[in-house]
């Protein structure tokens, strides 16, 4: 089944292109279906291509989703079009009477701040308050997973001496419908400066630990009811975006290091491998139709 968008999103065009069936608003009208309705709160700088890659995700199932994007009111993007925005995005005031199946929350490169620091944490804290009684599930999605911890339990971050940056292996430390047809080992992209300690979550008994990496430590974390999917990883970047990180650091005249285990002999001169599409595609779906299809009630708000 396709996925909803506004009609003119630019992401369409690219997605139509790799045979991924998205319908537009004047096509599923016409449709007698109940989809479900999941709202992408996107805090990432390049709006248009974070779009792509988290549709292209929720497009590999054959669920019907009705899309809808969320932006901060109070935070002034530098790197996306004001008429992009004003097209295809709201604010939680214009939505706040809403339900919604499912959340998705984005990571944003803000993790070397401290969470109140960062210019739009009260009205993040506000949104986060929100969907706890508007929203079936939410996956948040590296610095989002962080902020999330904290908000809701607490949890600290803490800042990494050198920015973990690469694709690592990872465990599964728990079984459970989430991570359901993983396989043993798994590799996920990361990209950031600061990290959550086991320790920590396990003081939480609300939360549980599903997945682990020996050298990107903690990655996934959910509450018991699913209600609430924490990755610290990025499983939604295509085969390109580590390397254009880089290449974007030395621009800046950062110190940047080469991802790791991304290119096949660590020559930056060869083709890295897309060796984790797969996991990718199989965590969204879990998350999909374990935590918001089957969770969610028919008619929205009737909880």
């Amino acid at each position: 089944m396709p996925i909803k968008v506004p009609d003119h999103l630019p992401a369409k065009e690219i997605l139509e292109r790799e045979d991924i069936f998205v319908m537009t608003e004047d096509r599923a009208y016409h449709q007698d279906i109940r989809p479900l309705h999941i709202v992408i709160l996107n805090l990432m700088p390049i709006k248009e291509t974070a779009e792509t890659q988290i549709l292209r995700l929720l497009a590999n199932t054959p669920l019907q989703l009705e899309i809808s994007f969320l932006r901060m009111r109070t935070h002034e993007s530098k790197n996306t079009s004001t008429q992009h925005l004003a097209a295809f995005y709201k604010t939680v005031e214009e939505i706040e009477e809403r339900y919604f199946d499912g959340m998705i929350v984005t990571g944003a490169p803000i993790e070397h701040l401290p969470f109140e620091a960062v210019g739009y944490w009260s009205e993040f804290q506000g949104i986060m308050n929100w969907r706890k009684s508007h929203v079936t599930s939410t996956l948040f999605v590296c610095w989002a997973a962080m902020a999330g911890l904290y908000h809701d339990f607490g949890v600290p971050k803490h800042a990494l001496p050198t920015k973990l940056f690469g694709v690592f292996e990872h465990e599964v430390t728990a079984q459970r419908k989430l991570v359901r047809g993983f396989d043993d080992r798994f590799l996920v992209p990361h990209s950031r400066n600061a990290e959550l300690r086991l320790r920590d979550l396990e003081a939480v008994k609300e939360l549980e630990v599903l997945s682990v990496s020996d050298e990107a430590g903690v990655y996934m974390v959910a509450t018991k009811d699913g209600r609430q999917i924490y990755v610290t990883g990025h499983p939604e970047y295509e085969v390109t975006t580590l390397y254009e990180e880089y290449r974007r650091d030395v621009s800046r005249g950062l110190a940047a290091s080469l991802p790791a285990h991304y290119f096949p002999n660590e020559d930056p001169a060869s083709q890295p491998r897309y060796s984790w599409r797969s996991h990718a595609s199989l965590l969204v779906s879990n998350w999909l139709n374990y935590y918001v299809y089957q969770e969610t009630p028919y008619q929205l708000g009737a909880r």
